[in-house]
């Protein structure tokens, strides 16, 4: 049944991915009109999410984001889609990066890093990057159940010399690459609710007090790796601009926790400035700290 899934599936992805942009953005706009108006897709959670996060604003501003967010929204899951067919050079012109050098020099000093980004913009363009640098560029990411489409989103990804691995490899991959000297850049998204069960700190985020991801800077201590926040900008529908901010060059040298406090505060900043992109469907605020 998941092959039969992926085949019947699998050419109407790739008629979508080769339509020209104006066409595809066309096609985006029908999606965001059966996603929003006809399916109403967690249109709850979006609203909720944006009145606990967004308080200050009132109910007609924060419907007017919730609008631009789907709109984007579509855009974005379909841009992922549109990575199986173009070219380096339309990829570069797309998602640009204004501060490659700083990147570059880590890799000059042969430090490994962490590059911790959040559900923002374009947090698939992302992994682009690595066609620009040294480093052994890995994406922790959550596997696929279906393994057709797994093994085809790995296949898309390697266009740009990424390596996938699954959460629970990511620590031997670390172990692995520090006993060899691999220089490398691993590249985690921790601004969603964690599991219960691993749940090892607090913080107010966008001022609610919530349970936080604390594993990007358990990782980078345990390895010391600098760590690097990644902060993208939509400039316009299909187009980014993304730029690297350090966080901690030496991560040991800071008290528990700090580091994440840091990289929340980066979120922050990045919703504030234009909340339409941030992912609001998911339910980030599910277990709120009373």
């Amino acid at each position: 049944m998941q092959f039969l899934v992926y085949i019947l599936a699998y050419p109407i992805l790739w008629l979508i991915s080769i339509l020209p942009f104006r066409i595809f953005y066309w096609f985006s706009d029908f999606v965001f009109f059966l996603v929003y108006y006809v399916l109403g897709y967690r249109r709850k959670v979006v609203r909720e999410n944006l009145a606990l996060a967004l308080p200050h604003l009132s109910d007609n501003e924060r419907k007017v984001i919730e609008k631009k967010f789907y709109q984007h929204m579509c855009d974005m899951f379909l841009e992922m889609i549109k990575t199986m067919s173009m070219s380096p050079e339309e990829m570069d012109k797309r998602f640009a990066i204004t501060n490659l050098e700083v990147i570059q020099e880590y890799e000059k000093r042969g430090r490994s890093a962490v590059l911790v980004t959040s559900h923002y913009a374009s947090f698939e363009w992302i992994l682009t990057i690595n066609t620009k640098l040294k480093f052994k560029g890995v994406a922790v990411y959550k596997k696929i159940a279906n393994p057709y489409f797994d093994k085809l989103v790995r296949k898309i990804r390697s266009k740009y010399n990424t390596e996938l691995v699954e959460t629970r490899k990511t620590i031997p991959l670390m172990a692995q690459n520090q006993r060899d000297g691999v220089l490398s850049l691993y590249g985690l998204a921790s601004d969603q609710s964690p599991k219960l069960d691993r749940i090892f700190h607090s913080s107010t985020f966008m001022g609610i007090e919530v349970p936080v991801h604390t594993g990007s800077e358990m990782l980078a201590k345990k390895y010391d790796l600098s760590v690097i926040f990644f902060k993208v900008k939509k400039i316009k529908r299909g187009y980014y601009e993304a730029s690297f901010i350090p966080l901690a060059d030496h991560p040991r040298e800071y008290p528990d926790f700090k580091i994440t406090e840091m990289y929340l505060h980066e979120v922050e900043k990045q919703i504030l400035e234009a909340p339409e992109f941030y992912l609001w469907t998911h339910k980030r605020w599910k277990h709120r700290v009373n």
